[in-house]
């Protein structure tokens, strides 16, 4: 019986692509408070010092819906498949100790019915 314990972080990270790891970085970095104070100093005070509103709406709308927002989904992929992994090992773990639980249940069983017919004996 194979009890060695897989690490599903640990595959996961192996199984990515440069590509994939890109995404899942930025997946990660841009849903957060540091990526939006980076936003709100380097892109949006240069343009609201320029005045120019149209220029502000247009990157804050188009830029993020159609560059971002497709990186961003191949990393929650990512993280989806990542997830799957998990479950798949701990269904597996979950397996095979349900069979070791089983095995010593038996086990218990059998050392019972034997203490019981050694009692039988010593009372007769």
């Amino acid at each position: 019986m194979d009890s060695q314990i897989k690490n599903a972080n640990k595959e996961h990270r192996n199984s990515l692509t440069k590509a994939q790891k890109v995404a899942l970085w930025i997946t990660t970095h841009v849903g957060t408070i540091d990526f939006a104070i980076f936003c709100i100093i380097f892109v949006s005070i240069p343009l609201i010092w320029k005045e120019s509103m149209a220029t502000i709406f247009y990157i804050s709308s188009g830029y993020l819906q159609l560059v971002m927002l497709p990186l961003i989904m191949v990393g929650q992929n990512l993280q989806s498949k990542h997830s799957e992994k998990r479950s798949e090992i701990d269904y597996e773990l979950n397996v095979k100790s349900d069979k070791q639980i089983k095995n010593i249940i038996d086990r218990l069983d059998k050392q019972e019915e034997m203490m019981k017919e050694i009692l039988n004996k010593l009372n007769k």
